[in-house]
């Protein structure tokens, strides 16, 4: 919250002299800001909701909120940088005077606030990948305001009023392709895909080597949160009385620790049992 309230000032103190001096840098930077107090809105507000316990209709809970979250609130940033930089590619053909020591002041100022809440979400940011996402959009606007001092220099220097609208352009595309980043692994989630750093293949193939295991199908890995990854299968024994506990600790165990995947439905087949009646869309893998 201290994070949220410093970014919130520093937006304000950006945007009203950003629109004074006609710094499209400025104003980019504070539309960057911007983004990331929603986004650490979102976190907060996403880390609240998903500690709710699952219930009769939510059965997984709510830990998928945050992803929901990070969904809106990219599309609501995607209209915000269209809109700053239809602005700077104006300026580019009628630039704009834009007094080189008042931009510097106010970009050390905005530095120093962004790293001021940096420094308090890096406290918090090893607790998941929710609060780690919050730090690095923190950090990302201190290396920006970093970015807007440079340009600064470079007008007092030597008078170059274009740096102005280039390092604007500059932050644009960056944060689109952040944006870019965030919908496809938010609209990925939300389609149930396998979750980032875990190889389908490689999981299927660790099924296939416990031993007594001839056949995996039915495989499916999902995630309802960023540390939340769910596995479901069928096991295909080469035995007709397979020893079903020692089966199942065998896959619990090395999901668990090589994988990082705890929670597991598994289904032991015998041998005998012969091909599933409605399984057509079951993808079946054998030794």
């Amino acid at each position: 919250m201290f994070a949220i309230a410093i970014n919130g000032g520093i937006v304000i103190f950006e945007m009203v002299f950003g629109l004074l001096i006609q710094s499209m840098a400025l104003i980019s930077d504070a539309a960057h800001n911007l983004s990331d107090i929603a986004a650490m809105g979102f976190s907060y507000w996403a880390e609240k909701v998903s500690r709710r316990p699952p219930n009769e209709r939510k059965t997984y809970g709510y830990r998928k909120i945050e992803f929901i979250a990070a969904f809106v609130n990219s599309i609501v940033l995607s209209i915000v940088i269209a809109f700053v930089f239809w602005e700077t590619l104006k300026r580019f053909i009628v630039p704009a005077d834009v007094p080189g020591r008042a931009m510097l002041w106010v970009a050390v100022i905005a530095f120093v606030g962004n790293g001021a809440a940096t420094l308090l979400l890096q406290k918090v940011s090893s607790r998941n990948f929710n609060m780690k996402s919050a730090w690095l959009h923190s950090l990302q606007d201190a290396l920006f305001s970093l970015g807007v001092i440079a340009g600064a220099l470079v007008i007092i220097l030597f008078g170059w009023h274009w740096v102005d609208p280039l390092i604007s352009l500059v932050i644009c595309v960056f944060i689109a392709r952040e944006i870019y980043k965030i919908v496809r692994r938010t609209v990925d989630t939300l389609l149930d895909a396998v979750p980032p750093g875990i190889d389908f293949v490689q999981v299927r193939n660790d099924l296939l080597a416990i031993p007594s295991v001839v056949a995996v199908n039915d495989l499916h890995i999902w995630q309802t949160g960023t540390d939340q990854k769910l596995l479901s299968a069928h096991l295909v024994s080469a035995e007709d009385s397979p020893d079903h506990e020692a089966i199942l600790r065998s896959a619990q165990e090395m999901l668990k620790h090589k994988h990082e995947i705890r929670h597991t439905t598994l289904q032991i087949l015998s041998a005998s049992a012969g091909p599933m009646e409605h399984c057509n869309h079951c993808n079946e893998m054998a030794k």
